[in-house]
């Protein structure tokens, strides 16, 4: 579709050639938005379980396969929930525009197009906004000693 939509006017012999750097460029966006995305959150969804009862204990599911529940400390807990505070205190400390870009992305899943749309600006902007609030996430949680 990008190819048709944008590249219609050029000679067919550079088709070939555009197409594999569209697909080049959306296969690393989407392996990108993975990443980002599993480094910070993680979908509820993906503990379910798909049996006959519509029962769901995130507690159950993360219970260790011994039983044994004191295989992480208190000090492991805390420090694991500090860690999400500061994520999410970095993530409301952004710019909106940032804020808005990076959470639509990477929190929503929705492409470069879709938040442009939703945004109102354009898809380079849209870019340009992710990677900024990504720089600065990153930056701010390596000088608080948060290495993810």
């Amino acid at each position: 579709m990008k190819l048709a939509e944008h590249y219609g006017h050029k000679p067919a012999n550079e088709f070939p050639m555009l197409f594999q750097r569209i697909l080049s460029n959306c296969t690393l966006d989407w392996f990108r938005r993975q990443k980002v995305r599993n480094a910070l959150f993680s979908n509820m969804s993906d503990f379910e379980t798909e049996g006959e009862d519509d029962k769901f204990d995130l507690l159950e599911m993360l219970e260790p396969a011994d039983g044994d529940l004191r295989t992480e400390s208190a000090e492991q807990l805390t420090e694991r929930a500090q860690t999400l505070k500061a994520i999410e205190s970095e993530i409301l400390e952004l710019p909106g525009r940032q804020r808005e870009a990076f959470l639509m992305r990477y929190w929503e899943e929705l492409d470069v197009a879709e938040t442009a749309v939703a945004m109102g600006c354009s898809q380079g902007s849209v870019k340009t906004h992710c990677f900024r609030a990504i720089q600065t996430l990153s930056g701010a949680l390596r000088a608080k000693g948060i290495k993810l």
